[in-house]
C-alpha cells in the first residue's frame, strides 16, 4: 500500500499535480481548506475534480466555501444514527428547489443535508 502523509497547501498542491499514474488509487485529504484564501479553495476544488476523474478522492471538510464549489453528486454526508455512521448522497433532483436559491455549502449550513454535530 502506498501511503503518504502530507500537510500544508504546497504539499497538497504538489501531490495533486503529480502525473496521475504516480498517485495512489485512493487519496484521503482532511480539511484541506485550513489556512487558504477563499479563492485558493476554488482552485483547489478544480484540482480535486481533475484528480477524481481517474482516482478515488475522499475529502473531509467543514468548509462552506469548499462545499459551495461542489455539486450534489460530489458530496456524501455522514451522520451518526444508533451508534453507527450513515452515508447519504443527494441527487440534483432531490435538491432542485434548494439549488435554485442556494449553493451546496449554504444548503449544508442550513442543515438541510445533515452532517451536523
Amino acid at each position: 500500500m502506498n501511503t503518504k502523509l502530507l500537510t500544508g497547501p504546497i504539499c497538497l498542491t504538489t501531490l495533486l499535480l503529480q502525473p496521475v499514474e504516480l498517485l495512489p488509487d485512493t487519496v484521503l485529504i482532511d480539511e484541506p481548506e485550513l489556512g487558504l484564501h477563499p479563492y485558493a479553495i476554488t482552485v483547489l476544488v478544480d484540482l480535486f475534480k481533475q484528480v477524481a476523474e481517474r482516482k478515488q478522492l475522499i475529502v473531509s471538510t467543514q468548509s462552506v466555501e469548499l462545499v459551495n464549489e461542489l455539486s450534489p453528486e460530489d458530496v456524501i454526508v455522514v451522520d451518526q444514527e444508533n451508534d453507527a455512521s450513515t452515508f447519504r448522497r443527494f441527487s440534483n433532483e432531490e435538491l432542485e428547489g434548494w439549488l435554485e436559491e442556494y449553493a451546496m455549502g449554504e444548503i449544508w449550513k442550513r442543515n438541510i443535508l445533515g452532517g451536523r454535530p
